[in-house]
């Protein structure tokens, strides 16, 4: 019953006033280092990418302008809040939270530190009682992030909708559009990595890479994981797949009657979601809290959290990287990698891995396997070319007659 309630192994028996302070904590913790982090990743940002561009970057508000989102938030947040006439009221109201709520909730199933040596498992002791680095570890753990995720899609897309406009009611389609494109390939990455996990559980996926070599990102043979990060930037919409916000063609996009506190929070849950995918990447392919070596005199809990916050800051660098050195994709671009090349990339790749599974648990010749798969898979994939082909060239036979 704790299982499927996903409750924390310190409310196994009575709930007694430790356990119950331990999961506040943990309730407390995870919002306000949420929002610290939120802050400093818009720093962080804007600083990086003014080094890349050789300019100064904030420098104001605070030492070394780390402020200055502060000072950002409460400009918003005093600003005039403005409803426009032929705004659904409440779907405009609620647009906000519905994509920046979920990128909070993602953080409960994301272990953000533990023991995993010897077979612990993650599990931690915090005032004689044992629990994890983690609000709660549901057995289905993967299938929430990825349902929370896709809630996101429904916050931006009523935020066109309700504002009563038509240029953000475009860039909200465009950005439903791209989003959904991207679910596919996202969780068929996803799906291989569950299947040489073999559970749903985040704390399980940690636990199953312990060594390097175990890693994901080595053991899926990496093609899982370039397509994870490809897919999940531009779910982010983020550069290079920033089109939902391509100022040229939409003005400024879903939020484009948007103002005030509203305005951030938008604006929160973009960079929000990016740390929070970082992190989701971070457990799946790259160990999680799980070390390359051990760190002297830290202990086993408190070195799972410094090796997970190492791996996050590096992918919210390259990020930032991707940010200040890509140029925008077209958006013919950006549909056209994710339905035919993303896709039957990550399909193919899952059926591979798949076949090489079953053959190891039939004791079948792996090398014979391997062939046959590649095999298919190159078929496939010529045939997949060929179709392409013959379809563009029917659309510029079509096109020419006109």
């Amino acid at each position: 019953m704790v299982r499927l309630l996903a409750l924390d192994p310190v409310a196994i028996g009575d709930l007694l006033w430790t356990p119950l302070l331990i999961i506040i904590l943990k309730v407390v913790a995870i919002f306000a280092i949420g929002l610290l982090v939120t802050m400093f990743m818009v720093w962080f940002e804007r600083k990086a990418i003014a080094g890349m561009q050789n300019r100064i970057g904030p420098n104001k508000a605070g030492p070394w302008g780390l402020l200055q989102t502060l000072a950002d938030g409460i400009k918003l947040f005093f600003k005039e809040d403005l409803l426009p006439d032929r705004a659904d009221r409440f779907v405009f109201k609620l647009a906000p939270y519905l994509a920046f709520v979920p990128a909070f909730l993602v953080w409960s199933v994301i272990p953000l530190g533990g023991d995993f040596s010897d077979g612990k498992n993650g599990i931690v002791t915090w005032f004689g009682e044992q629990t994890r680095v983690q609000l709660a570890d549901p057995p289905v753990g993967i299938l929430l992030v990825l349902a929370l995720s896709s809630i996101a899609v429904y916050g931006i897309m009523l935020a066109g909708w309700s504002s009563g406009s038509k240029y953000p009611l475009l860039g909200s389609v465009r950005a439903s559009a791209q989003m959904v494109s991207y679910e596919a390939a996202l969780g068929l990455s996803i799906a291989t990595v569950l299947l040489l996990a073999g559970t749903l559980s985040t704390s399980g996926i940690v636990a199953n890479q312990d060594g390097f070599a175990n890693w994901h990102v080595v053991s899926t043979g990496v093609v899982p994981f370039i397509i994870f990060l490809l897919a999940a930037t531009a779910e982010l919409n983020r550069p290079p797949f920033d089109l939902v916000e391509a100022e040229q063609e939409l003005v400024g996009g879903f939020n484009t009657e948007y103002s005030s506190i509203r305005f951030g929070l938008f604006f929160l849950a973009e960079f929000m979601n990016t740390v929070t995918m970082s992190g989701i990447i971070v457990t799946l392919f790259w160990g999680g809290p799980q070390g390359l070596f051990d760190i002297p005199v830290i202990p086993g809990a408190i070195e799972g959290t410094i090796w997970f916050i190492a791996k996050v800051l590096l992918f919210l660098y390259v990020y930032v990287w991707f940010r200040a050195t890509l140029p925008r994709f077209r958006y013919d671009q950006l549909m056209d990698l994710g339905w035919k090349i993303l896709i039957p990339m990550s399909l193919g790749w899952f059926m591979l891995m798949a076949a090489l599974r079953l053959g190891r648990d039939q004791d079948w010749n792996q090398a014979v396997v391997a062939i046959v798969s590649a095999v298919v898979l190159i078929v496939c994939a010529g045939l997949i070319s060929l179709a392409m082909k013959v379809s563009r060239a029917n659309r510029e036979r079509e096109g020419a007659t006109f």
